[in-house]
């Protein structure tokens, strides 16, 4: 996993799972303190993601909240834009560029 930029726009490169999730938690969370008004997370990079990965933006999602700050997603892969509006989570993120259509697509199923 890579992330790149600055306090008030980074973007994530990679995969933000349990491997990366403490040093992507460090970085973002960086980003929240030392900066002001919204803070803008690119995953158009982001190759995939588990449990503990979106444990991580919706953490960093809280802390903005703290500091009156407001965590925006940009360039939210469609089957992470698929988990959010099954979890319900795409109400309580500012997400950019949403895909109201990955609410109705169905998700591929594989019957062994």
């Amino acid at each position: 996993m890579l992330i790149r930029g600055d306090h008030g726009h980074l973007a994530v490169e990679g995969e933000l799972d349990v491997r990366s999730a403490a040093d992507a938690r460090t970085a973002l969370h960086r980003a929240v303190d030392d900066g002001a008004g919204d803070l803008v997370l690119d995953l158009s990079g982001l190759s995939s993601w588990d449990a503990t990965g979106l444990g991580v933006i919706m953490g960093t999602h809280r802390r903005a909240g703290r500091y009156g700050r407001r965590l925006v997603l940009r360039g939210v892969p469609l089957q992470l834009q698929r988990l959010l509006i099954a979890t319900r989570l795409h109400r309580i993120l500012a997400i950019e560029s949403y895909h109201p259509a990955a609410a109705v697509e169905p998700l591929p199923v594989s019957i062994p």
